[in-house]
Formats: C-alpha cells, structure tokens, sequence
C-alpha cells in the first residue's frame, strides 16, 4: 500500500532489500529492484545482537541504578578522591554525620520498633477475636511500623488516598526492596503472604500471626499453586479481614522498570488495588541485589545513607473484565503502575535474575527472525 502510493506520487523510497532498508531510489526504479537475499542483509542481526551484548534491557534491572551526579556516597562513586579536595572534605564529614549520628540512632530506633511488634502482637493475640482485638492489632501494627520507617529517615509522599486498599482485596506494587512492606504498612494495615522463615523473622512471623491473620505457607507448600490460591482466596472472601499484600514480580527490580507480574493473584476473583512505588536514588539506592548483598549487610547500607526519601500512588481499583484472562489482567495492571511511577513496562520475567533463559524465548526470538526473512520474500514474490 505504501509502495503504491509513492508510486503514484514519485516520491524517493528506501530500496527493499530482504531485511534492510538501502539507498533512496525513484517509486519508478521500484520493479527492477533485485528480490534476492544479499550477504549485507546480515548486518542488521550483527546490529541487534551487538545491542544485546552491550546494553540490553533486562540485566541491567538487576543492578544499581547509575546516578548522574555524585550524591557523597562511597558506594556510588568509589573514584570520589580523584574529583576535588573539597569534596573529599565534604565526604568525609558526610561520614563523620552518617557512621557516628544517624547510624546509632537508627539501629536504636529499629531494635526498638521491631521489639514492640514482637512483644505488643504477641500480648493482642491473646484476646478473643473481636472489634477490640482488631483495633489494637491495627494500631499496634502502624505504630511500629512507623518506628520503624523512622529507623530509615524515610520521607513518603503518598498520592490520591481515597484509594487505599480495603478489606476484601489485593493490593499489588512493584518490588524494589524489603523495606516495600513498611513503606505501605506505615499507612495502613495489610495481611502479609510469605514463606514460614526461621530465626529471629520466623519469631517476626510468629507473633505477628497471632494478632493477625496473615498468610504464611510451609516451603513445602509454596510451589502448590492451588493451595496457594485456595488460601488467598479464602482469605478475600473474608470482608471482615485486611487487604492481602502481594508483589507480583516476584524479585526485586532496581526501581526503573516493572517485569513481568505473575498470573497467580490475578486469578482470583476479587477487586486489585495497584500501587506504584517510585524511589529518589539521589539520597539512597532502596534497590536490594541479594545476589550481593545479605539482609542485614543492605540494611545496614540503607540506615547509613542519607534519607529514603519515595513517593507512593494509589490507583483506582480494577477488576477482570469479561473475556479477559489473568495474563491479560496482569499486563493491564503492570502497565497502570509502570505509566503513573514512570517506569519502563517490560514483559520479561524478572526470575533471570537467577535462571537462564527459557528455551521458548529463544525460539519466538528465531521466528520472529525467520518471519522477517520470509516474509519480505514472499511480498516480494507477490508484488
């Protein structure tokens, strides 16, 4: 249709080759041009792979977000002596600040918050259930969650509260780090979905269940998706009981994009509350690579960093809509929390964090490839 109507028009068009456009030709010239594959056709998947190898979208998820100017942080800038005297001054106090002030008093702050949800859950959970048992759990829960978020000099902006997830829903976020879950619960309450952990966040979970119906499963039961899904669903039809919280991706992603959202919250039938998470990297990088960091190790890292400073936005709820599958719904809602945070939407799988490529993403890349070769020729062979 394009050819035709350059055609008609003599306009300059691109000479089709097989893959690649050549040099500008007259419409007329457009017959007699050769129909066979050329040696240089190849150079458009030289093209292609070379972009993969050097910078491709999805590794570089993984890692640390690359700041444009130095924020006065070691692990952002390990070069910082060789810029100036004076910044090495300002550096130096900047530790001096971080290491000797701030650090103490948020690790005091943190031991603190973290020991009133053990001990205060653990004193609610002996009440009967009731409204006043789930008034005290609620205000017991923010508080110190909210103690906690101090521990992180966290600043929150959050955005158009009148849709906060209600009781009988889901809430899905985009994943960037563990410190997701007190950045939401420090404005409301949730039910936690997660794995029975040992340790001190196995006693975490233990007292905080009894105050609160949370959602814990054996290892052995995570990889059951119908028991997976028949206790979350259980668990919304419940009107009575918190809005369940779930981060789809699965990992965590470096706050620059959403990946793909698994279809397993998404195929139950209740009401979805999207929330976007987008942090500033310019006071802390919030992004958790456990690949190279521990968790005590990177929370460390995050309360000797200037501030945590995110903004939070509550989108309108959203539903299945007829004829509409999980997949569909998920990309829908993945894409309504990617536009308003102003991440890139990206239907990888964010499990390539860990595991290689699936064997079927290869093969739609081959024939995606192979499409474009046949296809030109058999246009061709009909023109």
């Amino acid at each position: 249709f394009l050819f035709r109507g350059a055609k008609e028009k003599n306009h300059l068009i691109y000479k089709p080759y097989s893959i690649i456009a050549k040099e500008p030709m007259s419409s007329r010239d457009l017959g007699a041009a050769s129909q066979e594959f050329e040696m240089s056709d190849i150079f458009y998947f030289c093209r292609r792979g070379v972009e993969s190898i050097m910078d491709d979208e999805v590794t570089k998820r993984f890692s640390a977000e690359e700041l444009e100017s130095w924020n006065l942080l070691t692990r952002s800038n390990y070069n910082f002596q060789h810029i100036s005297l004076r910044l090495t001054v300002l550096w130096g106090l900047g530790v001096l600040v971080r290491y000797g002030f701030l650090l103490p008093l948020r690790v005091t702050l943190a031991f603190t918050g973290v020991g009133l949800l053990v001990v205060l859950t653990s004193i609610v959970g002996l009440l009967p259930s009731g409204r006043t048992k789930n008034f005290l759990s609620e205000k017991v829960h923010l508080m110190c969650y909210r103690i906690c978020v101090r521990a992180l000099t966290a600043i929150i902006t959050y955005h158009n509260s009148e849709n906060k997830p209600k009781n009988g829903g889901i809430c899905v976020a985009n994943h960037t780090s563990p410190i997701d879950v007190i950045i939401l619960a420090s404005d409301g309450c949730y039910a936690m979905v997660g794995q029975i952990h040992g340790g001190l966040m196995g006693v975490i979970q233990r007292a905080m269940v009894k105050a609160c119906p949370h959602i814990w499963f054996e290892r052995s039961e995570v990889k059951d998706r119908h028991l997976v899904a028949k206790r979350l669903s259980d668990h919304v039809e419940d009107k009575t009981k918190l809005p369940i919280l779930i981060f789809p991706e699965g990992t965590c992603i470096n706050n620059t994009s959403v990946m793909m959202f698994k279809k397993g919250s998404f195929e139950i039938g209740t009401t979805v509350y999207p929330v976007a998470i987008k942090y500033d990297p310019r006071f802390a990088e919030a992004f958790w690579n456990s690949s190279k960091y521990g968790m005590v190790n990177y929370l460390l890292r995050m309360m000797s960093s200037w501030a945590v400073v995110c903004s939070v936005w509550y989108l309108p709820p959203m539903r299945r809509e007829e004829g509409e599958d999980a997949v569909q719904f998920a990309n829908r809602v993945k894409a309504a929390i990617a536009r308003q945070g102003g991440l890139v939407d990206l239907l990888w799988d964010g499990g390539l964090k860990r595991a290689k490529v699936k064997d079927t993403f290869k093969e739609e890349q081959q024939k995606l490839y192979s499409k474009m070769l046949v296809g030109a020729q058999e246009d061709r062979s009909r023109s």
